[in-house]
């Protein structure tokens, strides 16, 4: 399960630590109500703030009522520090993890700027280009190639691992580092990915069978406009979903 915290900046936030806003938060607790019924054993998110707001705020409507406690591996000291010694604590907590791999994509020389500015320094045309191609990079920060070698990377590594041993996992990330995700779980092209387009705080349900992911949309309501994120390939999946569940 996917979730994308809910940033509706003008400017490019990029690996910026800053908060969810007003509505990120209202969005969040909306996504929680979506899976309120949906088992987690483990949250991943990144390590900035607002993806770590995203999945507490979202657990608080939880119907298991477990409560997140993120763990802390940056040191030997700081894992014995973390460690819970109580067994109900650990029946009733559920182990979060943040790791930087998942963090946003980092802009560069373009974060903190809003869209206008960075049109007048740099040319609305190669801003156009560093947005909507996958391999060139902004000066001094990260293509969406480069987002999705670390992003992919960490999945494979770390969050495979867990499905396979049967646990069911929640990812509170961002929007770039999520929709490289998806292009790995969704087989896409980095065409495709370039046109994908996710809604803050709509959670994405993926099932994990045989091997395979399985898409199945929002957990709320699968037909619902803007659940999906839409690619030409992604639009037909929807259509014969939908003829599936009707």
């Amino acid at each position: 399960m996917v979730s994308h915290c809910g940033m509706k900046r003008t400017c490019f936030t990029g690996c910026v630590d800053v908060p969810l806003t007003k509505k990120g938060v209202e969005e969040a607790i909306e996504a929680g109500k979506r899976i309120s019924n949906i088992p987690v054993d483990m949250i991943y998110t990144s390590a900035l703030i607002r993806a770590q707001m995203t999945a507490m705020l979202a657990m608080t409507q939880h119907r298991r009522k477990k409560v997140p406690i993120i763990l802390h591996s940056e040191s030997e000291q700081a894992r014995e520090w973390s460690q819970i010694f109580s067994e109900d604590t650990k029946k009733q907590s559920i182990p979060v993890v943040t790791a930087w791999q998942l963090n946003e994509r980092m802009y560069g020389e373009l974060q903190g700027l809003n869209k206008q500015e960075t049109a007048d320094r740099f040319g609305k045309e190669k801003v156009h280009e560093w947005r909507r191609s996958y391999d060139i990079p902004p000066p001094n920060g990260e293509s969406l190639e480069m987002c999705a070698e670390r992003a992919v990377a960490y999945f494979k590594d770390h969050i495979e691992p867990q499905l396979l041993s049967g646990k069911n996992v929640m990812i509170a990330a961002h929007g770039n580092s999520l929709r490289s995700i998806i292009m790995y779980l969704d087989k896409l092209t980095s065409q495709e990915v370039i046109n994908l387009e996710l809604s803050t705080g709509i959670p994405m349900l993926y099932i994990f069978k045989g091997g395979k992911f399985i898409r199945r949309g929002s957990p709320a309501g699968p037909t619902e406009a803007g659940v999906y994120a839409y690619t030409r390939r992604l639009a037909l999946y929807r259509q014969k979903l939908d003829e599936m569940l009707h």
